[in-house]
């Protein structure tokens, strides 16, 4: 049974990955804050706790709180991993935080706590797992992206902090190829797709979020968060055993001008 763990996995996009793990086999340690956070509806952990026991799935999900952007807290979840069930074989750097901004309205505390948790959680995570996958032979790493890492206006924190993700992925890539590390990106979006970062840009109201035009993607809706679990399942699976420094774009293809308009 492969050992996966999921940073922000205990809502929303997270919750979603980390469900279908489980329901693919994985064993999963889940972690996140409990806390509130900036631009986001994330609350604590009770919908995770509900939708897993009425899955009966609550024995295969560890769930941890912890801050993605602290290494010590982040030591202490792979040390967990590791103690309990002798190994890591996927991690999905999922956790992120997306306040909108200009360069002009984005103070910089803010723009440090979107790097910190974006990119120096990435970091942090793969840099505390990469050993142990190493001594088992290999292993993968999925982290999430997005279609604003290839620039979008009002965004300009959180885009900088996704642009260096696809950067530090292929760099990572290429630094553990001969460790049988793969390392790939899952691009959410197509527009429409609910997270608690979407809707939190928009006070929080889900309906309001859910009223405003959007083209979706090529299914003819807004992808969810089964499709990017699917592509992350993909990624970490061995039929993807020889794909690494690879993008999986769910629905925008913001780096060919996308996300489409929609259809008047």
């Amino acid at each position: 049974m492969p050992v996966t763990i999921v940073t922000g996995g205990t809502f929303g996009l997270g919750q979603s990955i980390a469900i279908d793990l489980v329901e693919r086999g994985h064993q999963v340690v889940a972690f996140g804050l409990s806390a509130a956070q900036v631009s986001s509806t994330a609350r604590g952990f009770d919908d995770l706790f509900a939708e897993l026991k009425e899955r009966g799935l609550a024995d295969r999900v560890d769930v941890l709180d912890a801050d993605v952007s602290d290494a010590a807290a982040v030591d202490r979840v792979v040390e967990h991993a590791i103690t309990r069930y002798g190994q890591v074989d996927g991690l999905v750097n999922n956790a992120a935080i997306g306040p909108l901004g200009t360069v002009l309205d984005t103070d910089e505390a803010l723009f440090d706590r979107i790097f910190a948790v974006n990119v120096r959680g990435t970091y942090l995570t793969s840099r505390a797992v990469i050993p142990h996958m190493r001594v088992n032979g290999g292993g993968s790493i999925v982290n999430i992206g997005s279609g604003a890492g290839y620039g979008k206006p009002n965004m300009a924190a959180y885009a900088s902090s996704k642009g260096a993700i696809l950067a530090l992925s292929s760099a990572m890539a290429y630094d553990h190829f001969h460790d049988h590390i793969r390392v790939n990106v899952a691009i959410p979006g197509g527009g429409g797709i609910v997270s608690g970062m979407s809707v939190g840009r928009v006070g929080g109201d889900e309906a309001v979020f859910r009223q405003r035009a959007v083209a979706g993607t090529v299914a003819g809706r807004p992808a969810n968060g089964k499709d990017l679990a699917n592509a992350v399942a993909f990624l970490l699976s061995d039929e993807a055993a020889t794909i690494s420094g690879s993008v999986i774009d769910v629905g925008c293809f913001a780096h060919q001008g996308g996300p489409v308009s929609p259809k008047q």
